[in-house]
């Protein structure tokens, strides 16, 4: 992973943590940057220093590192893999907006759920019966492979992600 701090024309500064610089500029090519300050999709890098390391800073920084090694091992979770996985970034705002805005996703996402049926893991079948009028027209959420949401987009259906929220991680 590497992160990015970005800046918007608003002067917001915020973090991007991305894959690689390569997901960066195809998100930035695709118009999928934005502040989540302000919603500007005026998004630069902003100057970053550098972090060099220096015999010093080395020897400096062993003591936690041997803390931490001694500690024993710690299980990272696995980086995200198939058609979905490009896709994953995220941005946190560095200044008290963060809260504000992560509680707006919550209702966006109640909302969402508490106006459609769970459908489970049926979701591409029902999301193509009623698209091909084999099933009444109706909001649905549930689950399914990114290989199938990447499907159901190239056939024209019109599909979204419901928010992943950090309690939804734990």
């Amino acid at each position: 992973m590497i992160r990015y701090t970005l800046r918007c024309d608003n002067a917001h500064e915020f973090e991007g943590w991305f894959r690689n610089s390569g997901d960066f500029e195809r998100q930035m090519a695709q118009g999928l940057m934005s502040c989540p300050a302000c919603g500007s999709d005026d998004v630069t890098k902003a100057l970053m220093a550098p972090a060099v390391s220096t015999s010093e800073r080395r020897d400096s920084l062993a003591p936690a590192g041997a803390a931490a090694a001694a500690a024993g091992p710690v299980e990272a979770p696995a980086a995200p893999t198939g058609a979905g996985a490009a896709a994953t970034s995220a941005m946190i705002a560095s200044d008290s907006r963060h809260a504000e805005l992560l509680q707006k996703i919550r209702e966006l996402r109640q909302q969402i759920v508490s106006n459609a049926d769970y459908v489970g893991q049926s979701f591409a079948d029902e999301a193509r019966k009623m698209h091909y009028g084999e099933a009444d027209h109706r909001s649905i959420y549930g689950e399914t492979s990114p290989d199938d949401a990447q499907a159901l987009l190239e056939e024209g259906i019109s599909i979204l992600p419901l928010p992943v929220l950090p309690e939804d991680r734990n």
